[in-house]
């Protein structure tokens, strides 16, 4: 046994006699006393020793054999996934006018009709039957999906009745804004299976109003809080943030308002801030330039470890160090678009170069076009990060290169963040 290629060792600054370690692949960590660390890279510790941080993920029995356990991950997981996810588009039209909108010039008055939903359903019927699935799980997107409640409830109706032929369960989630989300929508989608909704908050309220109004121009801030107070008792509420360079610093004073207004931590089960993209040429609204290109942008560093321990200090959960599977790789993970059209994420809806098939003929080979196997090189396979990263994200790749053939190399990043990220979550555990 040798220690694992993909375990990162850290000062501990708390006992200068040990050492952190870190698993990349089971995100395991460890304080551990450094003639510890010397007894494991020289080979002498006990079986029980051995097994405990194999376990863990810090000992392997060879590089190779490592490397060839990642190779063929992606293979074992679609072969022993038994849950169909989908984000399912009900439409591209929006009751906010946000000044960075995601969809941009996508967006429109696109609707999924009564057909597609019931296209849609069979879709899901014929994965049931031809899967072997035990699990049913939808994201309900948009632009706005309560714009389209009806057939929300219409989709869930219909795939309620199905699961339970079938013996199959049945759940979903929102993607909204919030400002359609009263506590009678919540309840009666509850009713038929929603169990969360993540919903937006661009920092407080000053600076949401501004990202974030209406179509009139009215502020939205007062009317998605009142709502997220009001539901978060009867399904999971998370908290989504976009920030940009220039507002990240002022993101606390709505954790503070959060918890001042009774949304302490046990009534919102998560919140993360994630900084604006820059969408590209012809797709992000032409006077919005304020977002990021890439993950190596320097001021992200600072701004993503700041608000991240902001979240974390004050008790709430946000997302946790752990190994990454782009929705590209695996099989029975797909968006739906509002026509039919199939796509593999979120980033690609409407880049008919980058549809996969659709709900009436189904899913073709994608794995070209879409560079599945970008990490299967030795730089990549060689790498710490690899199981963190699986050659970075393809969409990020297309915004900034106009192509995703290739990685998006996330090693300068985690180079200067991995650390402080993991101690992050050991203080505040």
């Amino acid at each position: 046994m040798r220690l694992s290629r993909y375990c990162k060792i850290f000062q501990d600054k708390i006992n200068s006699d040990s050492v952190l370690l870190f698993s990349t692949r089971n995100a395991s960590k460890l304080s551990i006393p450094k003639n510890l660390l010397k007894e494991i890279e020289s080979d002498k510790l006990s079986k029980e020793e051995k097994n405990t941080l194999t376990e863990l993920g810090f000992l392997a029995k060879s590089h190779e054999h490592e490397k060839n356990e990642l190779l063929g991950l992606m293979d074992e997981l679609n072969s022993t996934n038994k849950t169909f996810k989908a984000i399912v588009v009900m439409n591209l039209d929006c009751n906010l006018a946000c000044k960075y909108c995601f969809e941009g010039t996508r967006k429109g008055k696109f609707y999924m009709s009564r057909e597609t939903a019931d296209e849609f359903v069979e879709f899901v019927r014929n994965n049931i039957t031809s899967g072997g699935l035990d699990k049913i799980n939808l994201i309900f997107y948009g632009g706005e999906p309560l714009l389209s409640i009806g057939h929300i409830i219409y989709i869930s109706e219909k795939l309620e009745t199905l699961c339970e032929t079938e013996g199959t369960e049945y759940s979903f989630s929102l993607i909204t804004n919030g400002t359609l989300l009263s506590p009678g929508i919540a309840e009666r989608l509850k009713s038929l299976g929603l169990k969360s909704a993540s919903v937006t908050l661009d920092g407080p309220r000053e600076v949401h109003d501004i990202f974030r109004p209406y179509k009139t121009g009215k502020r939205s801030f007062d009317n998605i809080f009142k709502n997220v107070k009001n539901v978060c008792d009867i399904i999971d509420i998370q908290i989504g943030g976009n920030f940009t360079k220039d507002n990240y610093m002022q993101f606390p004073l709505l954790l503070d308002y959060l918890y001042e207004e009774g949304l302490s931590p046990d009534k919102i089960s998560t919140v993360r801030f994630d900084p604006v993209i820059n969408e590209g040429e012809g797709i992000m609204p032409p006077d919005f330039h304020d977002g990021c290109n890439s993950s190596d942008e320097p001021w992200l560093l600072e701004a993503g470890l700041f608000l991240r321990e902001e979240i974390i200090k004050r008790g709430y959960n946000t997302p946790k160090i752990t190994p990454g599977i782009c929705m590209m790789e695996l099989r029975d993970n797909m968006l739906i678009n509002y026509n039919g059209d199939i796509y593999k994420c979120p980033g690609m809806i409407s880049r008919e170069e980058y549809k996969v098939g659709d709900i009436r003929t189904g899913v073709r080979d994608y794995r070209q076009s879409h560079y599945l196997d970008n990490w299967k090189n030795e730089k990549c396979l060689n790498c710490e990060y690899l199981p963190l990263c699986f050659g970075g994200c393809r969409y990020m790749k297309l915004v900034r290169d106009g192509n995703m053939d290739g990685i998006d190399c996330k090693k300068p990043y985690l180079d200067a963040a991995l650390e402080a990220l993991v101690k992050q979550d050991i203080k505040y555990s």
